[in-house]
C-alpha cells in the first residue's frame, strides 16, 4: 500500500519533463534563474504563462531583461476587473489543459500569486509532482490574498523550496505533507544577473550616496481602501521636505486607477519633490533601486531586493512575510498610518548599511539546488 505521507510518486503516463508556471512580475523574476539553470544542464522543461500580468511593461520586458525566451505556452490574457476566484478558476482551467497535453512529471510554481495557486491545484488534481519555490513565508495578515495562497500551495506541494531556515521552520510547524528543502533565494540571483548585464552594473555600490527615495505601492489592502491610501499619500507628500530628498514613484496600473478614482492623483502630481511615473521594467527598476537612498514599499519581493542591495527599506504594511529583512535591521515594518511611515522613513534614511544578507544560506546558488532536486524527481540527476 502506498504511504500517503511518503515520498513523491512518479505519475503514471508522465514524461520526464518540468513545467514551470509563471505569469506575474515577481514570479518571472524568481523563476528566471531556475529556467536558465534548467536550460544550462539540459533538463527537459517548458514554461506556461498564465496571463495574469499582461501589459508590456509588467510582462514581456521582464523576459527580455532577464534573458529568457518567450514562454512555450500562454493561456490568454486575464480580463481587468475580474474577481479573484474567477481569475484563479480561468487560469486553473487553462493550465490544466496544457498539463494534460504535455504530461510533465514535475510542476514548479514560485511565490504566492493566484497564478501559483492555479498551477499547483491543476498539477495536484492530475497527480503530478508539485514543487513550490519560495515556500514557508507567512505575513500572518489574513486580509492578503497572497497569504491564503501561500498556505494552500505549501500544503499541497510535494517539495517545498524554502529561502531560509526560518521559512523551513514555519512550514514544518504547520505540519506540511511535503519535504522542505532550504535552497536559499533565487531573487538575489535574478537581481545580480540583471545588474551585471547592463550599464547599471556598478550602481549597487555607487547608489549609496543617492539623492532620491523610491516608492512602490500596489497591495489591494492598501490601494483599494480609500482611507488607507489617503494616509499613505499624506506621508508621501510630506516626505520630500522631511527627508530633504525627492521621491520617485513608478505607479502600478492598479494604483494609478485607484488614485484617480479616489480623487488623489491630481494632488500628488502637483506635489513638489514627488515624481510620478510609469511602471518600470526589471532592468530599469533594479537600477533605480540600487541607486536609491531609501525604499518605501508594500511589495514582498522589493523588501528582499532592497535588503540584498543594502538599501534601507520602509514597509507600508502592518506585517511582513520577509521577517529576515527586519531581523537584520534592513527593513522597518511601519504600518500605514502617515505619522509612522514618516517616522520610519526619516530613521531608515540615516541607517548604516552594514547588515548581512540573510538569504545566502548555501554555498551553491539557490537555482542550482532547486534544479538538482527537481532533476532527481525526474529519475535522473542533472
Amino acid at each position: 500500500m502506498t504511504d500517503p505521507h511518503g515520498p513523491c510518486q512518479i505519475p503514471a503516463g508522465s514524461r520526464p519533463a518540468v513545467a514551470v508556471v509563471l505569469g506575474t512580475r515577481p514570479g518571472i523574476v524568481k523563476l528566471a534563474p531556475v529556467l536558465r539553470r534548467l536550460a544550462d544542464v539540459g533538463v527537459p522543461h517548458f514554461a506556461i504563462h498564465s496571463g495574469q500580468h499582461y501589459s508590456e511593461n509588467m510582462d514581456r520586458v521582464f523576459f527580455e531583461d532577464l534573458d529568457l525566451p518567450a514562454p512555450e505556452h500562454r493561456i490568454g490574457q486575464r480580463r481587468p476587473g475580474v474577481r479573484q476566484g474567477e481569475q484563479t478558476a480561468e487560469m486553473l482551467t487553462g493550465i490544466e489543459q496544457v498539463l494534460v497535453r504535455e504530461r510533465p512529471r514535475v510542476v514548479l510554481v514560485g511565490g504566492d500569486a493566484n497564478t501559483n495557486l492555479a498551477g499547483s491545484l491543476a498539477a495536484r488534481k492530475l497527480g503530478l509532482i508539485v514543487g513550490h519555490v519560495e515556500a514557508g513565508l507567512r505575513s500572518r495578515d489574513w486580509r492578503m490574498p497572497e497569504e491564503h495562497n501561500r498556505v494552500m500551495i505549501d500544503h499541497i506541494s510535494d517539495v517545498l523550496f524554502a529561502s531560509s531556515e526560518h521559512a523551513k521552520t514555519t512550514a514544518e510547524a504547520e505540519g506540511v505533507r511535503g519535504r522542505v528543502v532550504v535552497a536559499g533565494s533565487t531573487i538575489g540571483e535574478a537581481l545580480h544577473h540583471c545588474l551585471a548585464r547592463g550599464s547599471s552594473s556598478g550602481s549597487a555600490a555607487a547608489g549609496h550616496g543617492s539623492d532620491y527615495a523610491l516608492v512602490t505601492l500596489h497591495r489591494q489592502e492598501n490601494v483599494d481602501d480609500p482611507a488607507v491610501l489617503r494616509e499613505l499619500c499624506t506621508a508621501l507628500c510630506a516626505l520630500p521636505d522631511k527627508l530633504g530628498l525627492p521621491l520617485r514613484w513608478p505607479l502600478h496600473p492598479r494604483t494609478r486607477t485607484r488614485l484617480a478614482e479616489f480623487g488623489l492623483l491630481d494632488g500628488l502630481a502637483a506635489t513638489n519633490g514627488l515624481a510620478l511615473g510609469e511602471p518600470a521594467g526589471y532592468a530599469e527598476f533594479t537600477r533605480l533601486l540600487a541607486g536609491a537612498a531609501l525604499m518605501i514599499t508594500d511589495s514582498g519581493g522589493v523588501q528582499q531586493e532592497a535588503c540584498i542591495l543594502r538599501v534601507p527599506c520602509v514597509t507600508a504594511r502592518p506585517s511582513t512575510e520577509w521577517v529576515e529583512t527586519a531581523e537584520v535591521g534592513a527593513n522597518w515594518v511601519a504600518g500605514t498610518e502617515a505619522d509612522r511611515v514618516i517616522e520610519a522613513s526619516v530613521a531608515m534614511a540615516g541607517r548604516k548599511r552594514d547588515w548581512p544578507d540573510p538569504f545566502q544560506v548555501a554555498r551553491i546558488p539557490a537555482s542550482h539546488r532547486i534544479v538538482q532536486e527537481t532533476a532527481d524527481l525526474l529519475g535522473g540527476g542533472a
